[in-house]
């Protein structure tokens, strides 16, 4: 596949950063009605500073141009860690709303799937798809009431020491948690995939995981129905 442009960055006035691209180009900030896909990362115990996320990245390259209704949106946290969530969650509110628009969308992987389920209160936001997320049973899930939740988790994603990983069985109780208080969706598990998409070799490029391609078209699937293509 070839490298396309990462797109514009823009700093949120928190301190964390958007990336914009649409139809597989940069794209200038701009407030309108034009669909977005916010795109939330993932984290880990040690706060360091955010990173833009190999997945989300490599999903956006796939499916930009094959979206071109899509701004899509790429958010790098101040801190990327969970023990600094509710920081991920002002970082990703503060995305929506420089986005401002009617038609958003949150995509988030790993623990960007409990960020995103946390910012989904906002009015523009029409619901969330979550690729292999973090859903821990405390998470509150009210914001997803009424809603559109879609799940898709590797059905070989385990967490293993020293390997970073979401039990499908955490992201499921979450997924039924939020369809009690009224979330509409249904969750898909993905024969073969691991957790992820992609991985960012030292030098920088990205390396597709198994099934890559089968979670590009579920989540171009999705992202077609949420946003009313």
């Amino acid at each position: 596949m070839s490298e396309l442009s990462t797109g514009t960055e823009v700093r949120l006035t928190r301190g964390g950063e958007l990336r914009l691209a649409r139809n597989g180009a940069p794209v200038s900030p701009a407030r309108d009605s034009v669909a977005t896909v916010v795109c939330v990362n993932g984290g880990q115990a040690r706060e360091v500073g955010g990173t833009w996320s190999a997945t989300v990245e490599w999903l956006v390259r796939r499916l930009s141009p094959r979206l071109p209704e899509l701004t899509f949106a790429e958010v790098r946290y101040r801190v990327k860690s969970w023990k600094r969530l509710d920081s991920c969650i002002a970082d990703a509110e503060a995305a929506v709303h420089e986005i401002g628009g009617s038609r958003t969308v949150l995509l988030g992987f790993s623990m960007g799937g409990a960020v995103a389920v946390s910012a989904a209160a906002a009015p523009s936001v029409r619901g969330v798809v979550g690729l292999a997320p973090w859903l821990p049973d405390a998470l509150d899930v009210t914001p997803m009431a009424g809603k559109e939740l879609v799940v898709l988790h590797g059905a070989l994603d385990r967490w293993l020491p020293g390997v970073p990983g979401v039990s499908p069985a955490l992201s499921r109780r979450g997924f039924e948690r939020a369809r009690a208080l009224g979330a509409r969706g249904r969750y898909v598990m993905i024969p073969g995939a691991l957790h992820g998409v992609a991985l960012r070799s030292p030098g920088g490029r990205l390396l597709r995981l198994p099934r890559a391609e089968r979670w590009a078209e579920l989540v171009e699937e999705e992202l077609r129905l949420l946003a009313d293509l």
